[in-house]
């Protein structure tokens, strides 16, 4: 039997529009199913472009192949694809065409650097983000002087946020000239977490760098420069949320800013 998904998803695979703006074209009467209005959001169509024919406004449109880009995210520019302040964002890094169309997976804040990834992927992206799968991200931190002792220890044991306790799953202090240099692993995705976890324990940050998300590396990307993920790495990133796909549907992901 021919795989079939709904036909939000399947609008949201042709990069029409999110899940819930899909569901809103599809309320309005705008989308047509082999040239029949289709309003019913629970409608399933073939996954295949070949086997249906589906039409938003009259204008036929067809799922995008899946790709994925990891982007090495500069300080001082907005992880959006817009800032009302006029701020660079992430999609100026990107040259004009199809990559300005992907999303980000995650965030991370304006003064963070590092490894973002974008894709037009939502169901893997959302599986990657979400709490329960526990797909850790690597970062290193550059704390300025004075450090506070056992610092490292500290965001081990856990520190109290006003949102709950917070804690790194591994932490490693590195030889610095001055200050410190930390190595945190973490899995969850709260609002500014390590920010907020060195702010709580009054140590000051230099400079804040995600080195990995799950099993893809920076490694030597330039800031600001991009590139292509290998098929290996697209693999490995579904082979990280793979075990149970129904968990990510309990709850909505959370947004990352590091």
């Amino acid at each position: 039997m021919a795989e079939t998904v709904r036909l939000q998803k399947y609008l949201r695979r042709a990069g029409v529009a999110s899940r819930r703006a899909s569901e809103d074209l599809i309320r309005e009467g705008r989308v047509t199913v082999d040239g029949r209005t289709v309003t019913e959001l629970g409608t399933r169509v073939p996954a295949d472009a070949e086997a249906v024919t589906v039409a938003v406004d009259g204008e036929v449109v067809e799922p995008q192949p899946a790709r994925w880009v990891a982007l090495h995210k500069p300080p001082r520019v907005i992880t959006s694809r817009e800032d009302p302040q006029g701020r660079s964002t992430i999609y100026d890094l990107l040259p004009e065409g199809p990559l300005r169309d992907l999303f980000h997976v995650g965030r991370l804040d304006y003064m963070s650097e590092g490894l973002l990834l974008l894709t037009n992927e939502g169901d893997l992206a959302h599986r990657l983000l979400h709490p329960s799968r526990e797909v850790e991200k690597r970062y290193e931190v550059g704390l300025a002087p004075p450090v506070p002792e056992q610092v490292e220890r500290r965001v081990l044991d856990g520190v109290e946020l006003e949102d709950g306790r917070a804690a790194a799953d591994a932490a490693a202090r590195l030889p610095a000239e001055e200050g410190a240099v930390l190595l945190l692993t973490l899995h969850e995705g709260r609002n500014r977490e390590i920010r907020r976890m060195m702010d709580e324990l009054g140590a000051g940050i230099r400079y804040l760098r995600r080195l990995s998300f799950g099993p893809v590396e920076l490694g030597d990307l330039e800031p600001g420069a991009w590139r292509e993920l290998t098929h290996e790495e697209v693999g490995a990133l579904r082979s990280a949320v793979s075990d149970d796909e129904s968990a990510a549907k309990a709850n909505p992901a959370r947004s990352e800013r590091h």
